[in-house]
């Protein structure tokens, strides 16, 4: 069985070939080709924690495994990564344990990938800024891959704490692209009034800014997992011409930023334009005019944890990356 931790993911990681690949396990679930139940959630430690469990098969691709995550917001507070889990795979035809893989790094380029696809979709072809709310350890992700799909020449970041936002803002510069220009803003509103693209990734559970969005806009929003947990304001899915979700099932489960619409009246199920890898079949459309207002709900899908863990089980076999130990 091969072990890969965080290092050696970062090493063996391509975001335009992940997006790929998550393109296809998108299209696998909603053509109903998966076996991917709802997540199971089971908050503990007086609910500040969550654990998160995540099975899926994959028929059409034969991939099986499992992700378990931990989401411990109090970790920042001493110095600890907020996710942390591993990825489990096994053999299609054997069921025999083939690799366990780092989870939270994984995680955090999943949850980017499947936001690529949205942008890649639904942002304007033309679009060159993107605006970041939260900064913490799902944003590097999201950023390199609306890097992968639009040309980006300005970002603009919104952080509570400055001095993240700023170390931020060199990985930036130092990973993805040192000409891109970097602005900073004491208000998320002043932050998203200047972006063509959206990326929301905060553990807030209410809304975290408050103008109304410029026609043309497209927001992926990741932040919210709870039915508790609001994080964009209610009349950014209410003016969106299209609400697109991963899994129609998990999102009403599972966010609040479509939940309390819902429930408040504001909004109805059957406003949603429905799941990604429909538009990414053909079988629904993407944007159609620069004018649209597109938001991208995010819940995460096991199948594509799966398939991403899959994509780096293989590199690291190809490139001889990881620990092999007999289980």
């Amino acid at each position: 069985m091969r072990i890969v931790n965080e290092k050696q993911l970062t090493s063996l990681m391509d975001m335009k070939e992940i997006i790929q690949r998550v393109e296809v396990a998108l299209e696998e679930y909603s053509s109903g080709r998966t076996n991917t139940p709802i997540r199971t959630a089971l908050p503990y430690d007086d609910e500040q924690n969550t654990a998160l469990f995540m099975p899926s098969v994959a028929d059409g691709l034969q991939k099986i495994g499992v992700k378990v995550v931990t989401v411990a917001p109090n970790n920042k507070d001493l110095g600890k990564k907020l996710i942390n889990g591993f990825v489990a795979l096994s053999d299609y035809k054997t069921g025999e344990p083939v690799a366990i893989l780092e989870g939270s790094y994984l995680t955090m380029i999943r949850t980017g990938a499947i936001s690529g696809v949205a942008t890649k979709y639904l942002a304007k072809q033309n679009a060159t800024t993107l605006a970041i709310i939260g900064t913490g350890e799902q944003a590097f992700g999201l950023a390199a891959a609306v890097f992968a799909t639009r040309d980006i020449t300005d970002v603009h970041l919104y952080n509570r704490s400055k001095d993240k936002a700023e170390a931020f803002a060199h990985k930036l510069q130092h990973d993805l692209s040192q000409y891109v220009n970097i602005h900073f803003h004491d208000q998320a509103d002043d932050a998203i009034t200047h972006a063509e693209i959206i990326v929301t990734a905060t553990n807030s559970s209410t809304p975290v800014y408050s103008a109304s969005l410029r026609p043309g806009t497209h927001v992926n929003a990741v932040g919210s997992f709870r039915p508790t947990m609001q994080e964009l304001p209610t009349h950014t899915v209410t003016d969106a011409h299209k609400v697109v979700v991963e899994a129609v099932d998990a999102a009403l489960e599972e966010t609040g930023d479509l939940i309390t619409p819902i429930e408040n009246g504001d909004y109805q199920e059957n406003q949603i334009h429905g799941e990604l890898g429909k538009i990414v079949s053909g079988e629904l459309s993407c944007r159609e005019h620069d004018e649209e207002i597109t938001v991208f709900k995010s819940v995460g899908l096991a199948i594509v944890d799966i398939v991403v863990a899959n994509y780096f089980y293989e590199k690291a076999i190809e490139t001889n990356t990881g620990t092999d130990v007999d289980f």
